[in-house]
């Protein structure tokens, strides 16, 4: 046998392995906050937009930081009899291909239990972010505990329906 007949079969193998390479989910994470009411708070929220500029769709499955004993992901539902009721969301948050996810006050956002220091504005929160596709993600987010919340547009994230929660970076 010559090597040339398997050099078909090599370039095929290898023109797979980089394709899968190529459809990947990046991750950018923008207008990031955090909130903590009061210097006694013993609990606090980040919100932030998560953008997948990449062509895999991807899943915030986790965070992490060293502000607070425990970290998760948490949305707003209403119960049987209309009251909203935070609640943890273990599946995490899917963020598509090309599209964007807002963690926005009175919906989907990272809470932080236990915090471990208090939150005065100004300070910076180390949060990793852990995704499915993209792995951890480590995101700086500054404390702004006198933030008003933004109008939202109904078509960013699914979330228009929560309504009042800032999703323009603000400068």
């Amino acid at each position: 046998m010559t090597p040339n007949r398997f050099l078909p079969a090599a370039l095929a193998a290898a023109l797979t392995l980089a394709s899968a390479g190529l459809a990947r989910a990046e991750i950018a994470v923008t207008d990031p906050y955090v909130r903590a009411a009061g210097s006694m708070a013993k609990s606090g929220a980040a919100f932030m937009v998560i953008e997948n500029t990449g062509t895999t769709d991807d899943r915030l499955i986790a965070a992490a930081s060293d502000a607070a004993e425990k970290v998760e992901l948490h949305t707003h539902r209403s119960d049987a009899n209309g009251v909203m009721q935070m609640v943890e969301v273990p599946e995490g948050f899917a963020i598509p291909a090309g599209g964007s996810h807002a963690l926005a006050r009175g919906g989907d956002h990272v809470m932080f239990l236990g915090l471990t220091r208090p939150l005065a504005d100004g300070d910076m929160v180390t949060v990793t972010l852990t995704f499915e596709q993209a792995g951890d993600v480590v995101v700086q987010i500054p404390v702004d505990n006198a933030r008003k919340p933004a109008m939202m547009h109904a078509d960013q994230g699914g979330h228009g329906a929560h309504g009042g929660h800032g999703m323009a970076p603000s400068n």
